[in-house]
């Protein structure tokens, strides 16, 4: 004689191993103590260094050369606590340039920079996903294999045709070079997050006469939100953080961005050392807001792409 079980009911042995799941740790969405542990020290060694450097922006020279930034918690309250480190580090120009404006030209690099390539990888994204045309799955594994290929073999033609041109040490000379470094990427991201979406919102923007540029603005823009924040962050990142494409392409001078100034600013004989860490808490202060802003956007697009059903 058998029993049949309704569906949405639960049985004594279902309940048993839920009870041994939750007391033991593992259920869906715990982690057991070893991953706990691994998570903590990982943590820490990525906090550690962040501290250090904003503990001694606030110490005056002598203090950071004399002794350790972890010294300064033994007494709080009699070591020396300084703000001139910061004022010394937005209006010095000992790398050529206020660190102030060096600051600003890093947005200006790093706003287009981002912005241009996510707007071309998105119609490109859209016609290798939702439109038939030949030679389009070649063309496509012929981009993302530009993903291999190192960015440093193209620096020196680079600088030839810039040369030719007029164009180094200018703006748009930077942009470009960014956005075709990016692009192999960008494409990959949004096709790949694209190819998951239901292929029957499309079809309906079809049948009710929509455009593909308005079945694109209108549906598959707002849908692919996720995962255009997800390459947002990882394009806007590499290009405030990035020292070399900046050195070769706009080298120094009124156009020096935060990296390169920072690079140059504890001048050849060591004198604006101690500004260092203050200038470098001011550079990382603008990625670490925008990961914070982006990331619950930044889980959804690496995750969404990744699970179809």
């Amino acid at each position: 004689m058998t029993t049949d079980v309704q569906p949405g009911t639960t049985t004594p042995a279902s309940n048993s191993r839920k009870m041994r799941q939750s007391k033991s740790g593992t259920g869906a969405g715990s982690a057991n103590w070893p991953v706990r542990v691994g998570m903590l020290i990982l943590c820490i060694a990525w906090l550690v260094p962040a501290l250090g450097m904003l503990v001694n922006s606030f110490r005056p020279r002598d203090d950071q050369f004399s002794s350790g930034w972890w010294t300064a918690f033994f007494n709080p309250f009699t070591s020396s606590w300084t703000i001139e480190n910061y004022t010394k580090a937005l209006t010095s120009d000992t790398s050529g340039i206020p660190m102030a404006q060096a600051f600003l030209n890093s947005f200006i690099v790093a706003l287009p920079a981002t912005v241009i390539p996510i707007l071309i990888a998105c119609f490109a994204a859209y016609a290798f996903t939702f439109m038939q045309w030949r030679g389009r799955d070649l063309m496509f594994v012929v981009i993302v294999g530009l993903l291999v290929v190192p960015n440093q073999v193209a620096f020196v033609p680079l600088v030839k045709l810039y040369g030719a041109l007029g164009m180094n040490g200018t703006f748009p000379a930077v942009w470009l070079a960014h956005i075709g470094f990016g692009m192999p990427l960008a494409i990959y991201i949004l096709r790949t997050y694209m190819s998951g979406l239901p292929m029957a919102v499309v079809e309906s923007a079809k049948i009710d006469g929509a455009s593909h540029f308005a079945t694109f603005w209108r549906l598959i823009m707002p849908m692919s939100t996720p995962a255009l924040a997800s390459f947002a962050i990882f394009q806007f990142l590499w290009v405030w953080n990035d020292l070399l494409v900046a050195l070769i392409f706009l080298g120094r001078g009124e156009n020096t961005v935060a990296t390169v100034a920072l690079q140059g600013l504890q001048g050849q004989t060591g004198a604006g050392r101690e500004l260092i860490p203050a200038a470098g808490f001011i550079t990382i202060i603008v990625p670490i807001l925008v990961f914070l802003s982006l990331q619950r956007y930044f889980i959804r697009g690496m995750t969404s792409g990744s699970v179809k059903g």
